[in-house]
């Protein structure tokens, strides 16, 4: 498991808004283009540079396909990268502060300690 590469997915996803509306309308299209043509590119880096390694575990892939952010941070997403990418995608289907609400109410059953989100 790689939340390095979760977070590194959020981070970018959540920093372009045709990435945000590309993954909320296509999440498993975006997690496959990401996967193959970003997932290897060094973050703040200026040149064509690459790792050749990176690639999701199964169970990572598929709760950022189904965009379960409680599943993400079960595996150890940071919650404020999930947070601030959903509600750049959800918030305009809710009442103001709707889905910020029933973000944490769908975490409402996570106890201390929490995961550890440290990468």
């Amino acid at each position: 498991m790689s939340k390095y590469l979760i977070n590194k997915f959020l981070f970018t996803v959540d920093r372009d808004p045709d990435l945000v509306a590309r993954y909320k309308a296509d999440p498993a299209g975006t997690v496959a283009w990401w996967e193959a043509e970003k997932a290897n590119e060094l973050l703040n880096c200026t040149t064509a540079e690459r790792s050749t390694y990176q690639a999701f575990a199964d169970d990572e892939r598929e709760a950022l396909v189904a965009q379960d952010h409680v599943r993400l941070f079960e595996m150890g997403a940071h919650p404020f990268l999930t947070l601030t990418l959903f509600i750049a995608m959800f918030e305009h289907d809710h009442e103001p502060l709707g889905y910020v609400k029933a973000y944490a109410a769908k975490m409402e059953h996570l106890t201390l300690p929490y995961p550890d989100i440290a990468t």
